[in-house]
């Protein structure tokens, strides 16, 4: 069963969330501040943290950094503000993912079963490795190294250069990208995926890759391109 964190000070989004969690057959556990969702996720292994930005002790944005220092399990942000720079903020810092409230409890948990989906598919199709000059990436253990230097990434991130690495030379456009990794019900936009392949290229380029690169084709998408025979 997959155990879910559900952080948020507002006790009655955490019953709420909670309830829904349990009806979806995940188990939920409940943090009401930040220090509390540190402290728990320290001592458990979690599937998927829903993480709410406004929290005593600790911010959503704090957790989140703590949290990516040591692991890429997904997260989603939740936040009351639907400013572009709190969106793009929690992205930045390792957030796969952003709700805005008020929210459908239902919306919440479309978005949990799509990531868990994708992680399933992974694990399954036989394929945990993928490896491409000084590029590799594993699935075992949620790593992108390169030159065996370790790039931190988050999920979606990860997802995207398994994606594209995984279909070599196959021009993904940002709506298949868009569909396949967020959803077809995602509320999002092309932007979104833009973002996310220019933090991705950015940590990337921390170690030199002179044989391959995410290439952009203009009006039409995104590809894994790579000089190697």
């Amino acid at each position: 069963m997959d155990k879910i964190l559900i952080a948020d000070d507002n006790l009655q989004i955490t019953k709420i969330l909670t309830e829904f969690a349990k009806k979806e057959g995940y188990e939920p556990v409940a943090a009401y501040n930040g220090d509390e969702a540190l402290e728990l996720f320290r001592q458990d292994q979690f599937s998927m943290i829903l993480l709410d930005v406004m929290m005593p002790k600790r911010d959503g944005f704090e957790v989140c950094r703590e949290i990516r220092r040591v692991s890429n399990v997904p997260i989603i942000m939740i936040t009351a503000r639907g400013e572009d720079f709190e969106r793009i903020m929690g992205l930045d810092i390792g957030a796969d993912d952003y709700i805005v409230k008020p929210f459908s409890p239902g919306e919440v948990m479309a978005r949990v079963r799509a990531v868990l989906r994708r992680m399933d598919s992974s694990r399954q199709d036989g394929q945990r490795c993928l490896v491409y000059d000084n590029l590799t990436i594993s699935l075992d253990n949620a790593s992108v190294t390169i030159e065996g230097q370790n790039i931190a990434l988050t999920k979606k991130e990860l997802e995207i250069l398994w994606t594209l690495l995984g279909n070599r030379g196959k021009i993904f456009s940002r709506d298949n990208l868009l569909s396949t990794l967020w959803g077809y019900d995602y509320p999002g936009d092309n932007r979104t995926v833009d973002n996310h392949i220019k933090r991705l290229r950015a940590k990337l380029d921390r170690v030199p890759h002179p044989n391959w690169q995410i290439k952009t084709i203009w009006g039409m998408g995104y590809k894994f391109e790579g000089s190697l025979i």
